[in-house]
């Protein structure tokens, strides 16, 4: 058959090993850090959008949204076209992003409750959640420690509370605006965040949080420093600055985008962007700053749209787990590149620990594949299979969702090559598609090539059994099939 995978590739990938299978990538030697990229340790510039879907920026194809700098760092830089986020929501992302793990190994799965929803339409009891990330976890910004990284957190955590569980308990030297919260009370000041200090009257948030990080850089410009910088910004509640907001009443919506603040919301945390890669080239640093823009999910597909990609936010399908990603580095990536291999968010942990020169940590189990030959033009010559997990149940009606009520009931998925499959737990039920024919996910195709359900559904399984991913299974004495 045209698109049925070939079976030997998956014999191949079956037997190349149990740390290839488990993480979707090959393991890197200990010695990764005497690899391809040796000289002076590059600053690290991460900045972390929330709730910016994949085609919330200009580069993507918005005709609504303005994001010239944005668009500029792209273009000074590469675009991966397929990136991909850990989890349809913010917790799971930013978990995965700090352990460098796949979710059913740190058990943050979804965002507080794992049970969503009214308990009646819930056929399973799902796997109860994590809502912070367990402090013998090495983080990304601990890992970094031993090569001298200076490091700061500005913004969003979400992960809990110092002094234990917040940056600075986690590892980070700087904590501007993060604990568990995953929504800020206001972007303007009075902020309400214990901490973040209110500015002036009417400051922006998204303002302060870039003014809090060119700060750290000038501050730091003299040793190597890492700078996470998770934005609230464009997450609810939607505010925005008023003359921001008049510009796009006046424009026209196009193709499914049309909503004024959230355009606002995004035209100021594209100006921050704007700021951060002047600032790096007033202190000289650019040359040698591996720059990262990059989203925690797809949009919330109420409020903009990922067209063609189907539903948004808290969902499977594509629109809520593929994001933008450009990566910039002056001195090593050749500009105006674009990348389409599928990459996903435990992808960085490996890559930032290669380009700074550092060994991964001792005994933690590291998911991801490093990009580092991605970023400097390279491929990866075969398909590696990548894996979502998401035994939750998550509420609210929104378009391209499989039933009314839920965004997504518990499921799980694994994308090898062109083919997508979804398993919902509930029933059983195995979605099949084929991205590169149907990337809006509109032809389930699991009857039409069963050899390639099987095959991928077989991956997933054995996946699960080495990553020990809990499914639910106990049935939830208050579901009524009554209810509709």
């Amino acid at each position: 058959m045209k698109h049925e995978l070939n079976r030997r590739e998956f014999i191949q990938l079956m037997g190349a090993g149990t740390g290839a299978l488990m993480a979707g990538s090959q393991a890197t030697a200990p010695d990764r850090c005497q690899g391809a990229f040796r000289g002076e340790r590059p600053n690290i510039v991460f900045i972390l959008a929330d709730d910016l879907g994949w085609k919330d920026v200009a580069f993507m194809g918005s005709r609504y949204y303005e994001t010239p700098n944005i668009d500029r760092l792209a273009g000074e830089g590469i675009i991966f076209t397929q990136a991909y986020t850990n989890g349809p929501n913010c917790a799971p992302t930013r978990a995965s992003l700090m352990s460098g793990q796949y979710t059913p190994r740190h058990g943050v799965y979804t965002v507080g409750s794992s049970q969503r929803g009214a308990s009646e339409r819930r056929r399973l009891i799902p796997v109860e959640n994590k809502t912070t990330l367990d402090s013998q976890v090495v983080t990304l910004a601990e890992a970094l420690k031993p090569a001298g990284y200076v490091s700061a957190s500005m913004g969003k955590w979400h992960l809990g509370n110092d002094p234990e569980l917040g940056p600075i308990g986690q590892g980070f030297d700087v904590n501007v605006g993060g604990y568990e919260a995953g929504h800020p009370n206001s972007y303007f000041s009075p902020y309400r965040n214990p901490t973040l200090d209110d500015g002036p009257p009417g400051e922006y948030l998204t303002d302060r949080l870039t003014d809090e990080a060119i700060k750290f850089m000038s501050d730091h410009r003299d040793r190597p420093f890492f700078l996470y910088l998770p934005h609230y910004a464009v997450h609810t509640p939607l505010q925005a600055k008023e003359a921001m907001i008049k510009k796009y009443k006046s424009k026209a919506p196009s193709n499914g985008q049309g909503n004024a603040k959230y355009a606002a919301m995004i035209e100021s945390l594209d100006r921050g962007v704007g700021r951060i890669m002047g600032a790096l080239d007033d202190l000289g640093l650019a040359p040698n700053t591996v720059v990262v823009f990059y989203s925690d999910n797809g949009g919330v597909r109420n409020i903009t749209s990922m067209q063609p990609l189907r539903g948004g936010k808290g969902m499977l399908y594509e629109g809520g787990i593929r994001v933008p990603l450009v990566v910039r580095w002056p001195s090593r990536i050749q500009a105006g590149t674009t990348c389409d291999e599928p990459v996903i968010g435990v992808d960085f942990y490996p890559t930032i620990l290669e380009i700074a020169g550092v060994r991964d940590p001792r005994g933690q189990v590291l998911d991801g594949r490093t990009l580092a030959g991605l970023l400097t033009g390279g491929t990866w010559g075969s398909p590696r299979a990548l894996y979502w997990h998401f035994p939750a149940y998550l509420q609210g009606r929104a378009e391209g969702a499989r039933d009314p009520h839920f965004r997504t009931r518990p499921a799980g998925a694994v994308r090898y090559g062109p083919w997508k499959l979804i398993e919902y737990f509930e029933d059983g039920t195995l979605e099949l598609y084929h991205l590169e024919d149907d990337i809006g996910e509109t032809h389930n195709r699991a009857t039409e090539v069963p050899q390639t359900r099987q095959e991928l559904h077989k991956m997933m399984r054995r996946w699960r059994d080495e990553v020990r991913a809990p499914v639910p299974v106990e049935p939830n004495p208050d579901y009524d099939p009554l209810i509709r």
